[in-house]
C-alpha cells in the first residue's frame, strides 16, 4: 500500500527542516516503507529559505516540491499536493507536525486496510487547554453553526490532520475555498456525495505544540463561505 504525504508550508517556525526530516523518518519506519512526502509552498516568505529546502531535497531525494510566489491559503496548497499524489492513500497535516505519531498512524492504518473511505481527525478535550480562550470560543461556535445549519456526522470538521483513499481525491479537488473552510467543504461534498465512508478519529495534540497569532481579518470572509455553503441545494451533487 503505498502513501502520500502532504505538508503545506508558511511561514513555518525555526528549525522545521529538521523537524519534517524526524518525522517523515518516524512515519517511514511505522509503516514500514517510505512515503512520498510532498511538501507545498504557499507563497515565498522569510521563513522559508533555499538552505532549507536544499536539506531536505537532500535527505529525502524522492521529495516533490511545490512553490509558487502569492500566498493561497492552506486549501488550495493542499490541492496542489492532492493534485500530483500518486499514493493510494493519501493524507495531510501541517508542516510542524502537531499531531503525535500515533494519530497519523491510526488515520494511515484505518485507510490502508480499507475500513473507511475517508479518516477525519477530530481533537479531543484536552485540544482546549493547549489555545487562548478567543481561538476557543471561535472553534465551539463553528462547531455548534455546523450542527445547527449543516447537520453533518461531524462538527470538528477543522482538524489539521485527515486522509483519504486515493478515488476520493477528484472530489477533495472539486473544492472551492482557498482558506480555513475548505475542510468542512470536502466533508460536506463527502457527506452529500453518499459515495463514500467516513471515520471521526479522535488525535492528540504534541505536548510541545505552540500555536501561531490567529488572522481575525479572515473570518468575515470565511464567514462569507459558510453563507455560501449555505446556499446550495441539498440536493445539489459536488
Amino acid at each position: 500500500m503505498s502513501v502520500s504525504l502532504i505538508l503545506p508550508c508558511y511561514n513555518p517556525p525555526q528549525e522545521w527542516d529538521k523537524n519534517v526530516h524526524a518525522n517523515y523518518t518516524a512515519f517511514c519506519h511505522r509503516i514500514g516503507y517510505p512515503a512520498e512526502l510532498i511538501i507545498v509552498i504557499d507563497g515565498h516568505s522569510d521563513g522559508v529559505l533555499p538552505q532549507q529546502l536544499a536539506y531536505l531535497q537532500q535527505q529525502i531525494p524522492t521529495l516533490k516540491l511545490v512553490q509558487y510566489a502569492e500566498n493561497r491559503g492552506k486549501g488550495y496548497a493542499i490541492r496542489q499536493g492532492v493534485a500530483i499524489a500518486t499514493g493510494a492513500v493519501i493524507l495531510y497535516t501541517d508542516i510542524d507536525f502537531p499531531y503525535t505519531m500515533d494519530s497519523i498512524c491510526t488515520l494511515c492504518d484505518g485507510l490502508s486496510a480499507n475500513q473507511f473511505d475517508v479518516a477525519i481527525g477530530v481533537k479531543n478535550e484536552s485540544y482546549y487547554s493547549h489555545i487562548p480562550p478567543v481561538r476557543k470560543a471561535i472553534s465551539q461556535l463553528l462547531r455548534a453553526m455546523i450542527k445547527t445549519f449543516l447537520s453533518l456526522p461531524v462538527t470538528d470538521t477543522q482538524c489539521g490532520l485527515k486522509g483519504f483513499r486515493s478515488q476520493v481525491a477528484p472530489l477533495f479537488l472539486k473544492t472551492t475555498i482557498d482558506r480555513y473552510l475548505f475542510d468542512l467543504e470536502f466533508i460536506r461534498n463527502c457527506y452529500r456525495s453518499k459515495k463514500y465512508s467516513m471515520q471521526a478519529i479522535p488525535v492528540a495534540l504534541n505536548e510541545d505544540v505552540h500555536f501561531r497569532k490567529m488572522n481575525y481579518r479572515i473570518l468575515l470572509p470565511e464567514l462569507a463561505n459558510f453563507i455560501s455553503l449555505l446556499g446550495k441545494r441539498p440536493d445539489e451533487q459536488p
